[in-house]
């Protein structure tokens, strides 16, 4: 008995042992931060493109906004937005037509909305549904806060008592509004004291059946179809 209960003790003594000696499991990996995450996707983008905008076409949309850059000067069109993605399956998803790959980025043309009401297609001078405009478009624009040259969403009003203004839509929410007279050439800018705008530079000039707007150091070019419609 006695041989017995001393082989007991001595293999509870070395179970102890050995339990004291195990390491603890390592820790679960930690998951990487939202904003390294964010950071790692945006890294993604080739420098060689001008990406604008969270998502295209709605924000958080895995294709981008693509920009006027040397890259993209021969594909870019009035009448279309220039997207890329780094899918070719987010590429296809889009339903636009693949013009070319830059980068690992494939650009896809893809069409503007269909024709609306007084924007050049004979029927009429009527409103876009659930706006104040008789059009919408995108237009070339630069300049605004340092921006790179790209496309700006806008839309027109026309036929006011003292003629036709544009609103194009600024990154960062704001608008900017440019004012045309009843003939459709170019009369100024909505300017403020508040936002320095008052005292900024206005000028315009002439390119082909487009009206080259600029304000400061920032440049809208607004096509003669767009101002005047129908």
């Amino acid at each position: 008995m006695r041989a017995i209960a001393h082989t007991a003790v001595l293999s509870i003594a070395v179970a102890a042992s050995l339990a004291a000696c195990q390491k603890p499991a390592d820790p679960a990996p930690a998951t990487a931060a939202p904003a390294a995450s964010a950071a790692a996707a945006a890294s993604a983008w080739p420098a060689s493109l001008v990406v604008v905008g969270d998502g295209f076409p709605n924000p958080g949309d895995p294709c981008r906004r693509i920009g006027e850059s040397a890259a993209t000067a021969t594909f870019l069109d009035d009448s279309a937005a220039l997207a890329g993605c780094l899918s070719a399956d987010d590429a296809a998803a889009l339903g636009g037509t693949v013009v070319a790959t830059v980068d690992g980025v494939t650009l896809v043309s893809v069409p503007g909305r269909a024709a609306v009401p007084g924007d050049g297609d004979g029927q009429g001078d009527a409103k876009v549904a659930g706006t104040p405009y008789h059009a919408t478009a995108q237009v070339r624009c630069s300049g605004y806060r340092g921006a790179a040259a790209g496309m700006c969403e806008a839309g027109v009003v026309r036929g006011t008592e003292t003629g036709t203004y544009v609103e194009v839509a600024l990154p960062d929410g704001r608008t900017r509004t440019i004012f045309f007279n009843a003939d459709g050439s170019f009369l100024s800018f909505s300017t403020a004291e508040a936002d320095g705008t008052a005292a900024m530079p206005i000028a315009s000039s002439r390119e082909g059946d487009t009206t080259v707007a600029t304000i400061g150091s920032e440049r809208y070019e607004i096509p003669d179809a767009f101002v005047r419609g129908d």
